[in-house]
C-alpha cells in the first residue's frame, strides 16, 4: 500500500504539482457550510455542470457521507488550475487502472474556454468533468492549512492563486 502512495505522489510531481500530501479521511474537514458560499457568493451559481445547484446535485451532508467511505487520497497544489485538474483526473484514472475502482477526483472544472452550462446547453465532458472540493461541502482552507500549504484570501487580482484538487481512493 505505501509503494501505492509514494507511486501515485511521485506522478503527481512528475506531472507538475507544485505540492504533493497524502491524506487519511480524517483529514478532511467536512462544513456544509461552503453550500451557502457557493449559493450567495458565485455568479455561476445555478449554470455549471458541477455547480452544487444543478438538478439532481447531492448536498454537502450527503457528499460527507459518501467521501468518508474512503479511507486515503492525494491532494494537488497548482498555481494553474487546469494543470491541477489534469494531474487529478489522470491520479483517478491510474488508480482506477490499479484496481481502486471507486477512486474519485474533485477540482474545480476548467475542461472548456467557457462552460457551456452557462449558456444553457448540456456539459461537453460529462465524463472528465467533476466537481470542487468547496461545493461537495469540503472546508479547503481548513484541510490544506492542516498540511501547511498556501491558502488564503486574496487581497487583489495581482496576488497568486492557490488552486487545490484532491483523489479520494479507496
Amino acid at each position: 500500500m505505501e509503494s501505492v502512495r509514494l507511486e501515485f505522489l511521485q506522478l503527481a510531481k512528475d506531472l507538475g504539482a507544485l505540492d504533493v500530501v497524502i491524506f487519511e479521511i480524517d483529514d478532511i474537514v467536512f462544513d456544509s457550510r461552503t453550500l451557502i458560499k457557493c449559493m450567495f457568493g458565485c455568479a455561476d451559481w445555478g449554470k455549471g455542470h458541477t455547480c452544487p445547484s444543478r438538478l439532481g446535485s447531492l448536498k454537502p451532508w450527503e457528499y460527507e457521507r459518501i467521501f468518508k467511505r474512503y479511507s486515503w487520497g492525494i491532494i494537488i497544489h497548482s498555481h494553474d488550475p487546469q494543470k491541477s485538474q489534469t494531474i487529478s483526473y489522470k491520479l483517478e484514472s491510474e488508480a482506477f487502472v490499479k484496481g481502486y475502482y471507486f477512486a474519485f477526483s474533485l477540482s474545480d472544472c476548467v475542461l472548456c474556454k467557457e462552460c457551456l452550462g452557462k449558456i444553457g446547453k448540456a456539459c461537453a465532458h460529462p465524463k472528465k468533468a467533476r466537481p470542487a472540493f468547496h461545493s461537495v461541502g469540503i472546508d479547503v482552507f481548513k484541510t490544506v492549512q492542516k498540511f501547511g500549504l498556501p491558502l488564503y484570501t486574496l487581497k487583489d487580482e495581482t496576488e497568486q492563486q492557490n488552486w487545490y484538487s484532491a483523489v479520494f481512493i479507496e
